[in-house]
């Protein structure tokens, strides 16, 4: 059973003119402790393929599975319970809160599904020790480098245990030692949790650490040979 899967995904925006296809028939797979890369162009469709496996957006045709349950018909109020339980995002910018302290990051995300056990706590705690920031608990973002911010985004993404991870463009604010140290992380999380993992990004020097890399052209993707 794959973690998450998109069969015959097609998405069509329309004006009163023209239409554009942003994804064309779309189909992927990742199971559990898989991390895939998907690269391309500016223009080629990676945005509209995440928005859709994050099930912000809705596929004009065909559909997404989460651990084999199809949410293209979900309502709007079921597919934010699936972005809070079973899908966890990591941005190109950190995208921290300012006042909150780094812990906090990662409460903030548990208390969205009621309220803050002892036990949420000691996980965060776990999560953020785990990825090297243990001193850093009580800091403020702006009291970190850009390296520690996004793994603080790191851990954020694994909080509430979700199915799936999902990056995009995770190192385009870091420079090549930063980034190397976070797409290992990542990948070093997705297989220690058994976590699906779709990565979008640009930079090339990161598919090292995929085990799969598809590239995405005029909405079409095929896998490349690694």
């Amino acid at each position: 059973m794959s973690s998450i899967q998109l069969e015959n995904v097609t998405k069509r925006y329309k004006d009163n003119v023209s239409e554009m296809i942003a994804l064309n028939h779309v189909s992927l797979a990742v199971d559990k402790g898989e991390f895939v890369a998907i690269i391309g162009p500016s223009g080629s469709g990676k945005s509209t393929f995440l928005s859709i496996a994050g099930a912000l957006l809705q596929p004009s045709e065909g559909e997404v599975f989460i651990k084999d349950k199809a949410i293209s018909s979900f309502n709007e109020k079921d597919l934010a319970q699936v972005r809070l339980e079973q899908i966890g995002f990591i941005l190109q910018t950190s995208n921290l809160i300012p006042y909150l302290t780094v812990l906090d990051q990662l409460l903030v995300v548990a208390k969205m599904k009621g309220s803050i056990t002892e036990e949420m706590k000691q996980a965060a705690k776990e999560l953020l020790k785990d990825l090297g920031l243990e001193k850093r608990l009580k800091k403020y973002p702006n009291e970190l480098s850009g390296g520690e911010r996004q793994r603080v985004a790191i851990a954020r993404s694994f909080m509430n245990n979700p199915d799936v991870i999902l990056a995009d463009e995770p190192t385009a604010n870091l420079d090549t030692v930063r980034a190397h140290e976070v797409v290992q992380l990542i990948a070093k999380e997705v297989k220690y949790r058994n976590k699906a993992a779709i990565m979008v990004t640009h930079d090339e020097r990161m598919l090292k650490y995929c085990d799969r890399v598809y590239r995405i052209e005029d909405g079409v993707l095929k896998e490349e040979n690694l």
